[in-house]
């Protein structure tokens, strides 16, 4: 694309982030413990093995599992597929980091001034919990990896990370996005409501999500990002259902970082949610829609980034250590969609964004964000004060804004991709 250039030079660098930004971004009983073995890892079934690349493939692949699945007290069978596992809470990946080796997850803090939050007791807002069961206290729910997500990777040691597209327009990246941003602040955080749908992924090494970005730092080395919301990434998870997800980086996604719980970071304190899990119910078109309350925000007392899902559930944190420019504020915030386009058959992708239909169609047929807002220096949520729109490819993808007094700030958008005027 041609950059989006604004004559303020504080904007001028939007467009080159919103394309860098991702240079990178059956229901069944609950499994008796004795059939697992302690890791959570199933050993690797019998095959027929080529060559001794085949071989030593798969026993990076079988280390990389028993590395990150840990050991479970209960095991749940999820209805699409998933594997639910009960971890103890202080043994989830972020423990392997040596900074947080041998601690425990910290107490919650206090909510942003102006939050009204009710913590959900009886809400249904994934597929797993369907089955009845859940996770002990003291434990949190992951999505067990398994071998096909692994070998679905083209690295095993980039599993798990968002690819690296080192342009600096999207040109070539692929990358193509409709979104809200505001910058010239310091930020603390960020609150939307998102519209939950089931775009069409047409190849599995696209994705399509909605999501917001916590920004700070430079394009080159240092960028950092915490990024929550949902995804349809078949690559990932290797189904078109939509998922909820976290990311972070403080290294432009170069080296640190990763989704969910898949590396040593986010820290979950929470029960009830499993990141990386389908998100249920979804929004139908011209039918009932389905939101999803997020809410990024840093704790004044101890400078960890918080995330609260839904109705009041908080789900965890990124310790401050991880950053170097988060350690203090962001300076910047973002939200919307983005999906990838590979060009794979020689012209645009039809892979989806949002509903599938562009902002124009408006509610019950466009996909939505509502109610916006920033969280300010003394940790109160404030409105947006001068938010600015880019879409990149509005002829696929397009984006349109509005105010009202039950919705606050919002925004339609999406599309369908490849079409008359999106050849």
């Amino acid at each position: 694309m041609t950059p989006f250039v604004f004559h303020n030079s504080t904007f001028s660098m939007i467009p080159i982030f919103v394309a860098f930004l991702v240079v990178s971004s059956a229901l069944g009983p609950v499994l008796p413990l004795p059939s697992l073995p302690d890791s959570g890892h199933q050993p690797l079934p019998n095959r027929t093995l080529n060559t001794d690349k085949d071989i030593q493939k798969l026993r990076r692949v079988d280390a990389y599992l028993k590395k990150i699945n840990k050991p479970a007290v209960k095991t749940i069978q999820s209805p699409d597929g998933d594997i639910i596992d009960c971890v103890p809470s202080h043994l989830q990946p972020a423990f392997d980091h040596p900074e947080l080796r041998g601690q425990k997850p910290l107490d919650p803090p206090a909510r942003p001034r102006g939050h009204n939050s009710t913590e959900a007791g009886s809400e249904s807002f994934q597929l797993w919990i369907d089955t009845g069961e859940s996770c002990p206290k003291g434990t949190v729910p992951i999505r067990r990896t398994t071998e096909k997500d692994i070998l679905r990777t083209s690295s095993i040691t980039r599993y798990g990370r968002r690819r690296r597209h080192v342009r600096r327009d999207s040109t070539g990246s692929g990358h193509e996005h409709a979104v809200v941003f505001e910058n010239g602040d310091q930020y603390y955080g960020a609150k939307a409501s998102l519209n939950v749908w089931a775009p069409r992924v047409t190849n599995t090494y696209e994705f399509s999500l909605s999501q917001i970005w916590i920004i700070s730092g430079s394009f080159d080395n240092d960028l950092n990002t915490i990024e929550a919301g949902w995804q349809v990434s078949p690559e990932l998870y290797g189904d078109n259902l939509p998922r909820f997800f976290t990311y972070w980086t403080s290294d432009a996604y170069h080296t640190t970082g990763c989704y969910n719980l898949l590396c040593s970071g986010f820290v979950q304190i929470n029960n009830k949610i499993a990141i990386g899990a389908a998100i249920s119910p979804r929004s139908s078109y011209n039918g009932r829609q389905f939101d999803i309350g997020l809410m990024v925000w840093k704790d004044p007392k101890h400078g960890h980034w918080w995330l609260e899902f839904g109705s009041g559930l908080l789900v965890g944190y990124w310790p401050t250590f991880l950053f170097s420019h988060l350690r203090s504020h962001a300076n910047m915030v973002q939200f919307g969609g983005e999906i990838v386009n590979t060009r794979s058959s020689g012209f645009h992708t039809s892979t989806q964004m949002g509903s599938g239909h562009f902002a124009r169609e408006g509610f019950r047929k466009a996909a939505y964000f509502r109610n916006l807002q920033t969280v300010d220096w003394d940790n109160s949520l404030v409105p947006l004060k001068n938010l600015r729109l880019l879409s990149d490819h509005s002829n696929c993808y397009d984006i349109r804004q509005g105010r009202n007094n039950a919705w606050g700030t919002y925004f339609y958008y999406g599309g369908p991709g490849r079409n008359v005027r999106c050849p």
